[in-house]
């Protein structure tokens, strides 16, 4: 059984697969014991057959497709509930995520108190357009003034957290996008790393600032009711 799994949700990637690919085998290998997760969300390209044809290139990779198309959220959650690794390592499929940082969150982790149970990818130098990340720090500081997860940047596709502990998660579509808030609602901690960011190398986004934030609006209302209705206590077994 690996340590860690790699989960990376795909939807229209084709030219990004190999690159990244090789990127998370060079970040890995001899390092830990890894598998990678593909999840492939109805492309409507060849990725999957891009994928297909890099398992003999890349013993690691295993690779899931959905039956229609549901989402980042769910293909996340789909590629986690997979995973056979005790941590779980996402990027996204874009190739803007760097995985040279896998190593920096693990060693994180290992330095860390077993209360923190995801460490979450801080982009400090984003290499977005500038209206995106306008409207990034815009959401961030809407979210963090009423969620209260001092988390600088939820958005980022790189994390580290514990497999058991997300899938005891309330699942919601676009539920990603709130993680760090979902795992304090649960008493976990969050810790947030500094990680490199780069541009697209190949495609195109699968969002645009408008459809975010209509979605988020509903979203965070709905996440800080989530917060408001949780309760927890501790347990003692006689």
């Amino acid at each position: 059984m690996p340590d860690l799994s790699v989960v990376v949700p795909v939807h229209n990637e084709r030219d990004n697969i190999v690159p990244l690919l090789t990127e998370i085998a060079a970040a890995l290998r001899g390092k830990v014991d890894f598998e990678i997760v593909y999840v492939d969300d109805l492309s409507r390209d060849d990725t999957l057959a891009v994928l297909t044809a890099a398992k003999a290139q890349f013993p690691e990779l295993r690779v899931l497709r959905h039956v229609a198309q549901s989402g980042q959220s769910t293909a996340l959650r789909t590629g986690i509930k997979a995973a056979r690794g005790t941590w779980i390592a996402t990027l996204d499929g874009d190739g803007q995520n760097d995985p040279a940082d896998i190593p920096k969150l693990i060693a994180m982790r290992d330095e860390s108190a077993k209360e923190i149970k995801l460490f979450a990818g801080w982009r400090v130098n984003r290499q977005d357009s500038g209206s995106k990340r306008w409207a990034s720090r815009w959401a961030n500081r809407i979210r963090s003034n009423l969620l209260k997860d001092e988390t600088p940047d939820t958005g980022c596709g790189i994390k580290l957290f514990e497999r058991a502990a997300f899938l005891d998660l309330p699942y919601f579509d676009h539920m990603h996008r709130y993680l760090p808030a979902l795992m304090q609602r649960a008493g976990w901690q969050v810790k947030s790393v500094p990680v490199n960011h780069r541009a697209r190398g190949a495609g195109v986004s699968k969002y645009n600032n408008l459809n975010r934030a209509l979605v988020g609006i509903s979203d965070l209302r709905g996440v800080a009711w989530l917060i408001r209705r949780s309760k927890r206590t501790a347990v003692e077994e006689l």
